[in-house]
């Protein structure tokens, strides 16, 4: 039979309740934190339509800007997408600047608290089926980031 101490059974403890946490926050997904929230103007007689995406990142949050301005984090960074039914000519997307952060002497730039991001999309000619739009993110906090979340949405 083996035989543990006191101290020794609640490092044990600790280093799994450790562990436990660290997991879950493995496992959290980043629209856990981050409501999306889409709307689009109707298609111009060219096609033309405006896109109005807004980030409400919950407080204590960030994610990272586009962009980010670190080469190591360009995976991370927030990247939005456009498609539809019909061939999507162009999409011209204005990302608002970020605010300028320091980790560790490395920087980098984020979002906090509610981003717009404005879109602009060339549609073919007489589409006017839904747009989906796919906003790529990942959200940190100053002691973890969550995995990264693809939020989708669909605009008329």
């Amino acid at each position: 039979m083996i035989r543990m101490s006191t101290r020794c059974i609640v490092g044990v403890l600790a280093l799994l309740l450790c562990d436990s946490a660290t997991v879950q926050a493995q496992t959290r997904k980043s629209d856990s934190v981050v409501k999306v929230d889409a709307q689009a103007d109707k298609p111009d007689a060219d096609g033309k339509q405006a896109i109005t995406i807004t980030l409400d990142i919950e407080k204590g949050w960030h994610i990272y800007a586009n962009p980010v301005e670190n080469e190591d984090l360009t995976n991370a960074q927030t990247v939005v997408r456009v498609a539809a039914k019909g061939k999507v000519e162009n999409v011209k997307v204005e990302y608002p600047g970020g605010k300028l952060q320091q980790d560790s002497g490395e920087k980098f730039k984020i979002y906090e608290g509610k981003v717009v991001i404005k879109a602009q999309v060339k549609r073919v000619k007489g589409d006017t089926s839904p747009l989906e739009i796919s906003i790529t993110l990942q959200a940190c906090n100053d002691k973890t980031c969550l995995q990264p979340a693809t939020i989708k949405k669909e605009v008329p």
